[in-house]
């Protein structure tokens, strides 16, 4: 069987895999989000934290809850980080030092997992277990819970109340992520990933000398690694580690779980609003992105450029020969577009133009489709800038889902869209014009502009995955990159949530004849356009001084 069709096989099987967990997935999760019921483990929760969860919040108190909770559990991480060296369970390891033990607690609480430093060789079980893998679900569960709140402001009427965070954080938890990861830890176990508490032990002979490793919760923390679109590895080679990720199949089904969320959401949305159609409409957005970009990478990486190519069947540079160039090609791209940051090669390594499709693909603001719950409401902004640009062309007010888009909505997407992309391009201009940080680039000219500008997008993005080549565990990377994670991951959620409560207290208007059909092609048409004109627009001078003109000299 050629590369080529291996590859096209492993995307026609996961499109399949992912179309049949879409409805009862999409579903379930509305069934969620909508029920006054709580289970018994949650009310002990609920009591054990001091919530009420039948308390309906307005926009400001539910943001306060976002808030309130995401600054402890950076405070934890950071405290638990610099006194690792005490702790039972730290293999040895010394405690981090107070900037990398802030950049990683920036990093996990908001989603992004950036990792400066190597997880074998820095972070003990109680720091990974208690510590990174906690975050990894509560941090995926507060990206759904302000999705619902969006969603909620667009089904409510003539009310600013959004439901209550603290709920809708437990029951994203315990009814939906862990349940789930379970079943993929286990799925893990079987094909070979490791889940043990293991200490450091020598596995063999390499190159004159002995290798070490140390064992791990490796495969309950893969599992939500992936389904929480988080993407930090126990490991630094993250998914190109065969305790990670074994084989062909692991890395296909890893690809599954990093989707399959922000796909099936987009169902929960259109329960939720009465209309499945809406829902499908911007599925079919998010999915036309998705495989364009695919088609669009894998063409790219399978482009013969000689005699090393052909024999390699395609570019294998930084690939594994476990899963070859096509499903290298579609975990580069899932990672990209969603905000995991989970890698199974080096994006470095890839050609010119696939390291700037997996560029491109988070400064979209990684919404085809996005991260857990981060996806749905990206996305949802982006369908208002498209209505509010439709209602200019035909001089009418714009309306989404019988919502008006006033001057006070259009100028929260506003500020939503224009943030991210301000984080990432001052920050990198910064960088490139002091004189130290550019001494972390192991390379020089575009292909080193693309490294800081790669970092500072991923990270700003809360995507976490990185070039690789620059050398980021110095006090100027940590701390910018953490702020820009801090930055990107909650200053967008604060106009999200204020959008949603506006949502709320309007009244429905009714549609008319002249109303846009927002369910119809036509307007997923528009919605793909917006995207992608409102990011070349945004980023194509950055990207013409790296990865363009790489790829254009090669």
């Amino acid at each position: 069987m050629s590369p080529v069709l291996a590859g096209v096989l492993q995307l026609l099987a996961l499109i399949a895999a992912l179309g049949l967990a879409y409805r009862p997935l999409g579903d379930y999760m509305a069934r969620v989000y909508s029920s006054d019921k709580h289970l018994r483990v949650e009310k002990w929760i609920y009591k054990g934290i001091g919530a009420n969860p039948n308390t309906e919040m307005r926009w400001m108190a539910y943001l306060r809850g976002v808030l309130a909770f995401s600054a402890v559990s950076v405070l934890f991480l950071y405290l638990l980080q610099r006194f690792q060296g005490s702790l039972p369970g730290s293999l040895g390891f010394r405690s981090i030092d107070p900037d990398q033990a802030f950049n990683t607690a920036a990093s996990f609480v908001a989603n992004t997992n950036w990792q400066s430093y190597y997880g074998e060789q820095a972070m003990g079980h109680v720091v990974q277990t208690a510590g990174l893998a906690v975050q990894n679900f509560v941090s995926a569960a507060v990206g759904i819970a302000v999705a619902v709140a969006l969603v909620r402001g667009f089904a409510r009427s003539r009310t600013g109340e959004l439901g209550n965070f603290w709920s809708d954080l437990v029951r994203g938890t315990v009814r939906i992520l862990i349940p789930i990861s379970v079943v993929g830890a286990i799925v893990l176990v079987a094909c070979g990933a490791i889940q043990n508490f293991a200490g450091i032990h020598e596995v063999g002979q390499f190159m004159g000398g002995s290798q070490q490793w140390n064992g791990g919760a490796v495969a309950s923390q893969e599992a939500i690694k992936e389904l929480g679109t988080n993407g930090g590895g126990y490991f630094n080679a993250n998914s190109a580690h065969p305790f990670e990720n074994p084989n062909g199949f692991t890395n296909l089904f890893e690809i599954f779980l990093i989707l399959v969320i922000p796909f099936a959401i987009t169902r929960t949305f259109g329960r939720m609003v009465g209309s499945l159609r809406q829902g499908y409409a911007i599925l079919a957005t998010m999915v036309t992105i998705w495989i364009g970009f695919t088609a669009l990478m894998m063409w790219t990486e399978f482009h013969h450029g000689g005699p090393a190519f052909d024999i390699a069947g395609g570019a294998m540079e930084g690939k594994e020969n476990r899963f070859g160039v096509g499903g290298s090609s579609i975990f580069a791209v899932a990672t990209t577009l969603t905000s995991t940051g989970a890698v199974d090669s080096f994006h470095s390594s890839f050609t010119g133009f696939g390291g700037g499709i997996t560029m491109l693909g988070m400064q979209l603001g990684e919404i085809a489709p996005g991260g857990t719950g981060s996806g749905l409401y990206g996305m949802l902004i982006m369908a208002i800038i498209a209505v509010f640009i439709a209602g200019l062309m035909v001089g009418r007010t714009p309306e989404y889902l019988g919502k008006k888009i006033g001057t006070r909505e259009i100028k929260f997407a506003a500020c939503y869209i224009l943030i991210t992309p301000a984080l990432v391009l001052v920050f990198t201009a910064v960088a490139m014009a002091l004189p130290t940080p550019p001494n972390s680039m192991l390379n020089s000219g575009a292909h080193g502009f693309s490294e800081i500008l790669y970092a500072y997008t991923s990270g700003a993005n809360n995507n976490g995955s990185a070039f690789a080549g620059l050398s980021a565990d110095t006090q100027w990377f940590n701390t910018t990159i953490g702020l820009a994670m801090l930055l990107g991951r909650f200053l967008p959620m604060v106009f999200v949530l204020a959008l949603a409560g506006s949502l709320a207290e309007q009244k429905p208007v009714p549609a008319t004849a002249g109303t846009l059909r927002t369910e119809k092609p036509l307007f997923t048409g528009l919605l793909v356009g917006t995207i992608l004109i409102i990011t070349g627009l945004t980023y194509f001078p950055a990207l013409a001084l790296g990865p363009l003109a790489e790829g254009l000299a090669s």
